[in-house]
């Protein structure tokens, strides 16, 4: 190639390059947000998973949108994460929907209510099955959408300073305990408490509240409930499996190019299946120690649990009489958790209850 037509086809190659670049610049716009949680950072598993979806956001668009992450309390205390997405104090929070059945008890569908779905079932439920539709249609009138951004599997009953024996034994108790579960527990005499996480052990600690329940043995462990309360009852019948959210603030998100919205839902599936890996991985030494220590591990009697069953439904009933979205949206959940527990107790359950015999053989 003769040196002039070397550089005259260079030149248009550079010129390419030049015209190339401002696209793709204006395709991954440089965006700042802020993301304030509902929890403290001592909490690695809940905090920590509005951690991984900003990390995961900032490294698809090398650091061209940016998602600042906040501690409970850093803007605005961790019960009102939702009210600062709502409004436009900040872009968008992590939180549990189920803080906010002050507003609404439509809330709590999204996240957990008393006898409700699994870990599984709710993923599967949002993602597949049409839950996020109608939730997320409910939650125009806050001026939000919402995206599933976490789980913690089956809670734990929570720690009480005397055992639990029979229904009566509840009644009079101040439990600090979140969402819809106070509702049904009021059936039985509970006095419910809603304390955010980090304000839990103070208030067992002095007696303010007679017992308290939170997540499972990792986390308990940390806010040191062990220290204060000597029973830990379990299963936590409320959360079978309870969902977190990125509550974006709807204006914001409508803002977005499409491909942004693509990777917060992207991400936010990355810090669901994190938070879900973590909990299965830590909760079982977490438990160990608790019991080396002193803890007394119990289970709800059969009396407590079908009281509840009872009382449950009895609220489902009276709050569907009154609360259309509310009906709407919990008897589509119903409706597939009845089919959900068909399939599962053919295969997962045959298999983990056969597997949880064999344990010890291996």
């Amino acid at each position: 190639m003769k040196r002039r037509e070397f550089i005259k086809t260079a030149g248009l190659g550079a010129v390419g390059t030049a015209v190339a670049a401002p696209a793709i610049a204006q395709s991954m716009p440089e965006i700042k947000w802020r993301l304030t949680s509902s929890f403290p950072k001592s909490l690695d598993t809940l905090y920590g998973a509005a951690e991984v979806f900003s990390k995961a956001v900032a490294e698809a668009t090398d650091n061209k949108f940016q998602i600042q992450v906040f501690a409970a309390g850093e803007i605005v205390p961790g019960l009102q994460a939702l009210d600062a997405a709502s409004n436009g104090t900040v872009e968008m929070c992590h939180t549990a929907m189920y803080y906010y059945i002050g507003k609404d008890p439509t809330f709590a569908l999204a996240c957990a209510v008393p006898f409700g779905l699994n870990s599984r079932m709710m993923t599967s439920w949002q993602q597949v099955a049409g839950g996020a539709e109608l939730y997320n249609d409910f939650l125009k009138a806050f001026n939000v959408t919402a995206i599933l951004g976490g789980n913690t599997g089956c809670q734990m009953g929570g720690w009480f300073r005397k055992e639990i024996k029979e229904p009566k034994d509840l009644a009079g108790l101040k439990f600090r305990i979140g969402g819809f579960a106070g509702k049904v527990l009021t059936k039985l005499g509970v006095v419910p408490q809603q304390i955010a996480g980090g304000d839990i052990y103070p208030a067992l600690e002095k007696g303010t509240i007679d017992a308290a329940e939170w997540v499972g043995p990792y986390d308990d462990e940390k806010l040191g409930f062990n220290k204060v309360a000597k029973y830990y009852y379990y299963p936590g019948w409320w959360e079978g499996g309870p969902a977190l959210h990125h509550v974006v603030n709807l204006d914001k998100w409508n803002s977005l190019p499409k491909s942004y919205q693509s990777l917060v839902k992207t991400a936010s599936s990355l810090a669901n299946e994190t938070m879900m890996a973590r909990y299965d991985s830590y909760n079982p030494a977490a438990l160990k120690r608790l019991i080396a220590g002193g803890t007394q591990l119990r289970p709800f009697s059969p009396s407590i649990m079908e009281a509840s069953f009872k009382a449950a439904n009895e609220v489902y009933t009276e709050t569907s009489a009154t609360n259309p979205a509310f009906k709407k949206i919990y008897d589509h959940m119903a409706a597939f958790r009845g089919e959900q527990y068909s399939w599962w107790q053919v295969a997962e359950y045959s298999y983990d209850s056969f597997m949880i015999r064999m344990r010890t053989k291996t």
